[in-house]
């Protein structure tokens, strides 16, 4: 039986790219705001909006095996040009939204269930300009671990925590040669992610490769949170 599995916000970038990886073995359902990359792809979409809708308008299946969150900000601004509504709006996308998701479709997730959300490396390694951002991706990491905790062994939930991968949210970060190359000659790795790196992680904790693994954040970052080369 193939499995179902939700992504919230897969039309592009990192979605697009792990929708391409499951479509051959599992029923994909994607509910996000575009659906033009998706054509060709076998695969079901729902309109969906985090910000304008609620978890209930959406017609899913009865169980759910693998859920992912996709949606997700970049506000690099130094703190005293971020207006607190940049904060609350980064806070109602990144965390929010999960939590409302998270929520709705609790009861229908199968036993054994994985549960796949995002964070960035930010969170465990303070960089300048990362304020909004940061906040809202560390409240996913507490959130993920409390309900790893409180959902153990039924259902799995791991976090991911890229840095710098190059997808349209990104495009102005990397809209010339110049920024590629400072960019990447920022990693241990010498290059910025790509949507295939985070999609084959995710890929590996929906599956039950990871089947002994829960409340886990991995930093799928180049080595930039571990390793100085300097």
């Amino acid at each position: 039986m193939n499995k179902n599995i939700l992504l919230i916000g897969g039309s592009y970038g990192i979605g697009l790219a792990l929708a391409k990886a499951l479509q051959d073995d599992h029923n994909v359902i994607v509910a996000s705001r575009s659906k033009e990359d998706l054509d060709g792809l076998n695969v079901t979409h729902i309109p969906y909006d985090v910000l304008e809708l609620t978890p209930d308008t959406l017609e899913l299946p009865d169980q759910i095996h693998g859920f992912v969150y996709l949606p997700g900000s970049i506000n690099l601004r130094p703190i005293k040009m971020l207006d607190i509504d940049t904060f609350r709006k980064d806070m109602e996308i990144n965390y929010f939204g999960l939590v409302s998701m998270v929520k709705h479709i609790l009861p229908k997730m199968a036993e054994g269930g994985s549960m796949v959300f995002f964070s960035t490396v930010a969170v465990g390694t303070g960089m300048p300009f990362h304020t909004s951002v940061a906040g809202a991706k560390g409240a996913i990491e507490g959130f993920a671990r409390a309900l790893a905790a409180e959902y153990a062994p039924k259902i799995r939930c791991n976090v991911i925590a890229p840095s710098l991968v190059d997808t349209p949210l990104s495009s102005r970060l990397l809209n010339n040669e110049r920024k590629q190359e400072a960019m990447a000659d920022r990693h241990p790795l010498k290059r910025v992610g790509k949507p295939e790196d985070m999609a084959q992680t995710a890929l590996f904790l929906l599956s039950e490769n990871s089947s002994w693994m829960t409340g886990q954040t991995l930093g799928v970052d180049g080595g930039l949170s571990v390793l100085n080369l300097s």
